[in-house]
């Protein structure tokens, strides 16, 4: 019998499957070797069979080492984060510039939009000229000397999980808590990094809906990525609003530039801080979680932050004076129209998939991978849960090409949104994991 047939036998029956094995059959998925029945059939058992800790570890490590994984040679601890996914989630654009001005060197790996949640690189590149396409030579030497840079994976990283991503696709297989954890940090390990925080979303916004569901994936991060050999702690956070009042690839990034440039506080900032105080306390460059936060705070409130982030704006091809000047260099929509609320109450609820799905529709995110991107559409000034609002009252904006998308748009905010009681408060901050 050959090793994958021996290997599905073996997940078949519910059997440990062993680290030699899972590397024998992660280089196959590499090469080419094992086949996409087979491919599929593993990732099949692997959902109706779970992983033991040990194997999950194994599967994990062995995806880091099918391509490159990088090694740093530099004077201060190398560190990084992942989000699950969120509505108006742009904290990494506001983290890695805080992370640097803090000393830290975060080669940040990014995707794109997955679904109803925005991506990433999708949102740097509305900024004119910026290259997320680094090659490997060109990342590496950002990273030395700006202290960050914020790139698209290369497909000489981890490409036994690109594969295997692709598989799960379309075998339905996407939702296994084992292949989530390895395809998550098989990428990130891959960085070398030192320490790795992540911030596990959670609510009607966020692919985990209950806090059981990001529990069960935060725990399974954490205690994978440890065992693999980098230091990782996990937030789970509030999904059940945006995190941002505006959804879209340069409206967000509006929002990350007033929160450089602005004093005012903010759940944008309070989430950034949460997450960095906790990365830079993890990699020894804090003595304490308050100091990690402060110091985080302290980076976004001097402009040191802003100065990081023109820094890598330049370093990858962005406007050489984008932060002094970013609203001139954002594209704007053609239309933009108000959603006015249909009646008396306060906002009680947003269905933040569908607002998500909504700046989608519009062309701000992909229905298939081919699909292009309209930088400019999406939603803006969406009002805070438990705001009281009287009928007319300006509750959105939407920022569309069309007229047509313009009106799908504001049927889908108002099916979205439920106006009654006052909710009550939910902390930005729901648990740690470490």
């Amino acid at each position: 019998m050959s090793d994958t047939r021996a290997l599905l036998a073996a997940l078949r029956r519910g059997q440990p499957i062993g680290a030699e094995a899972l590397t024998r059959f992660v280089e196959g998925l590499a090469d080419g070797s094992v086949s996409d029945a087979q491919a599929g059939a593993f990732a099949m058992g692997v959902v109706l069979s779970k992983l033991s800790a040990e194997d999950s570890v194994a599967l994990t490590r062995a995806m880091r080492d099918s391509g490159d994984v990088l090694s740093w040679d530099l004077p201060a601890p190398v560190i990084d984060k992942h989000s699950t996914g969120g509505v108006g989630d742009c904290v990494s654009l506001l983290l890695a510039p805080a992370l640097a001005a803090c000393g830290a060197f975060v080669p940040m790996v990014s995707g794109r939009g997955l679904g109803h949640t925005g991506g990433t690189l999708d949102k740097l590149e509305s900024i004119p000229g910026f290259n997320t396409a680094l090659t490997a030579p060109e990342f590496q030497r950002t990273v030395r000397e700006t202290g960050l840079a914020i790139v698209s994976a290369s497909p000489t990283l981890a490409p036994a999980d690109k594969r295997l991503y692709a598989i799960r696709d379309v075998t339905s297989t996407v939702e296994s808590l084992d292949l989530i954890t390895a395809s998550i940090l098989s990428k990130k390990l891959a960085s070398g990094l030192d320490a790795l925080v992540l911030d596990v979303k959670c609510g009607s916004g966020a692919f985990m809906k209950t806090p059981q569901e990001a529990r069960a994936l935060a725990q399974s991060l954490v205690s994978t990525a440890n065992a693999a050999g980098c230091k990782t702690s996990a937030l789970i956070t509030d999904m059940s609003a945006p995190l941002v009042p505006s959804l879209g690839n340069a409206l967000e990034v509006a929002e990350v530039m007033r929160a450089l440039t602005s004093p005012a506080p903010s759940r944008l900032k309070e989430i950034t801080a949460a997450l960095g105080g906790q990365l830079l306390a993890d990699a020894g460059m804090a003595a304490s979680l308050a100091e990690g936060e402060a110091r985080l705070t302290a980076a976004l409130t001097s402009g040191e932050a802003a100065e990081s982030f023109a820094r890598l704006c330049r370093a990858q091809g962005g406007p050489l004076h984008f932060v002094d000047n970013w609203a001139r260099f954002l594209p704007e929509a053609n239309i933009i129209r108000e959603v006015k609320a249909p009646h008396t109450g306060h906002i009680a609820a947003y269905d933040g998939e569908a607002l998500g799905l909504a700046v989608v529709a519009l062309g701000g995110g992909r229905q298939v991978e081919t699909d292009q991107i309209d930088p400019a559409v999406g939603l803006s000034d969406l009002l805070p849960l438990g705001t009281y609002v009287t009928q007319g009252t300006p509750i959105a904006r939407i920022h569309a090409s069309r007229e047509s998308a313009a009106r799908a748009a504001e049927s889908a905010v108002r099916a979205a949104l439920r106006i009654g009681a006052a909710p009550a408060s939910q902390p930005l901050i729901l648990e740690r994991l470490t």
